[in-house]
């Protein structure tokens, strides 16, 4: 039995002051709001649902920093970035792999993230050629995740063909090729492996984008696993759904309306590009859009229009994505900047009860538990103890009360205020700092060291 005293908490129904929680075989056994702390209980500041980081491409963080070099191409943009990381990733082995997802998990801990939903699409060696065990990399990332402690929702992506014309897959791109029938082999194998890992870790399906995947092939993935998690990137680029309504004949949104099940198991990644009647009605259908503010800022995607999103009631979360930068405040601020930019407006995304600061924070928490199958985003009985602390005592927080907690938390200070963070129970992050730091940090060293001399 673990115990934590926070000054405050925030509850389902709101903050309460003075709360003593127990964490019971990884999930909140009982809350004692307005009660004195006692000898042996974890003394915390703030305590909040710790968020879900639900869309993640590990490999990709040890490439950031890299892209930032104008190419031969007079504008360059989302596909000559891609085909840079396509030649990077070509230079990667499965124990590079495990190094840098350990690293990645590592710091969306310290970052206030107590689960991720892995996005795994690097599947085979270099050349399309398969690992002896199929499922080689899905085992690396489940390692890395024992090695941190962090809630994984483990997303096999089907990857069928290099664009709606069902062309070959390209240098780099054929890592992570497969047909259905091969892709249900690796998911088997795959969901083995989470085997390793506590209860807490879940596996879902993920059809990468209707550009790489056939109507057949993602039919055939969607059902593989019928109650799992399912997300697929969607409308991200202005040229992505130029050529989807070209060989589909229709824009993104409107095929995967039109054509498939979409409900509160589907988490649609991005959704940069959508007219407004699309995002009334995919918020509607009761999916996650899964944002990734940073990246989308990176790669130029576009501007979720989270305003109206809001307003039709959808759901969302945040990921970290290219995990160029991994911060959770940051992400959350992003998200409402660029609506801030767009409309020339500011707390937009506010309610007359809540602060900007809180319905980021409280929406993403519950957004990301839904997309990645996680029985979290609150503080309740029952649930996940996915939780994090905020150190009161930043200065920053100091003297914040409420809901203003939360808005200095996000638009003032950074994830240095993160003081503590358990997933599923497990109190992986103690004094804003990971408990196996030390070796995770040097092993992702010696990795990005030996690819800057390759």
């Amino acid at each position: 039995m673990t115990t934590i005293w926070a000054e405050r908490a925030l509850l389902e129904g709101g903050w309460t002051p003075s709360l003593r929680l127990t964490i019971a075989d990884g999930r909140i056994a009982t809350l004692e709001p307005g009660c004195d702390a006692r000898a042996g209980d974890i003394r915390v500041g703030a305590l909040l649902p710790a968020p879900t980081n639900l869309h993640s491409h590990a490999f990709q963080r040890a490439m950031a920093g890299l892209s930032e070099r104008r190419g031969p191409d007079p504008r360059d943009t989302f596909w000559t970035w891609r085909q840079l990381m396509f030649r990077f990733l070509d230079q990667l082995t499965p124990d590079d792999v495990q190094a840098i997802t350990a690293f990645v998990q590592m710091q969306m801990l310290e970052a206030g993230y107590a689960a991720v939903a892995e996005f795994h699409y690097l599947h085979h060696a270099p050349g399309g050629v398969p690992y002896a065990a199929l499922a080689e990399m899905a085992q690396r990332v489940v390692a890395a995740a024992g090695e941190t402690g962090i809630g994984l929702t483990l997303l096999p992506v089907l990857y069928q063909h290099g664009g709606c014309d069902g062309r070959a897959l390209g240098p780099g791109q054929i890592r992570f090729g497969n047909d259905p029938d091969r892709f249900a082999r690796l998911v088997d194998a795959a969901e083995a492996a989470l085997a390793a890992l506590p209860g807490d870790a879940r596996l879902g399906i993920a059809p990468h984008s209707l550009r790489a995947v056939s109507p057949e092939g993602l039919v055939a993935a969607a059902a593989l696993r019928p109650q799992a998690p399912l997300h697929m990137h969607l409308a991200e680029q202005r040229a992505e759904v130029d050529e989807v309504k070209a060989a589909w004949g229709a824009r993104p949104v409107e095929w995967l309306l039109a054509n498939a099940q979409v409900d509160a198991r589907w988490c649609l990644i991005h959704c940069t590009q959508m007219e407004r009647h699309e995002t009334l009605a995919l918020a509607a259908s009761g999916a996650v859009a899964g944002l990734c503010p940073i990246t989308e800022s990176s790669l130029g995607d576009g501007i979720f229009d989270g305003v109206a999103w809001a307003d039709a009631g959808g759901k969302w979360g945040v990921g970290s994505d290219s995990n160029i930068r991994i911060s959770l405040s940051e992400e959350l601020r992003t998200l409402d900047y660029s609506q801030r930019l767009r409309d020339q407006s500011r707390a937009a995304l506010a309610t007359p009860e809540k602060s900007t600061g809180r319905v980021l924070f409280e929406t993403a928490a519950q957004g990301g538990a839904q997309a990645a199958g996680r029985d979290a985003g609150a503080i309740a009985p029952g649930r996940l103890a996915d939780l994090m602390a905020l150190d009161t005592g930043h200065i920053d927080l100091h003297g914040r009360d409420g809901d203003t907690i939360l808005d200095s938390y996000v638009f003032a200070a950074d994830d240095r205020a993160v003081s503590d963070v358990w997933a599923a129970g497990r109190h992986v992050v103690a004094g804003g700092q990971h408990r196996n730091r030390a070796a995770i940090t040097a092993a992702y060293r010696a990795v990005v060291g030996r690819l800057a001399t390759s």
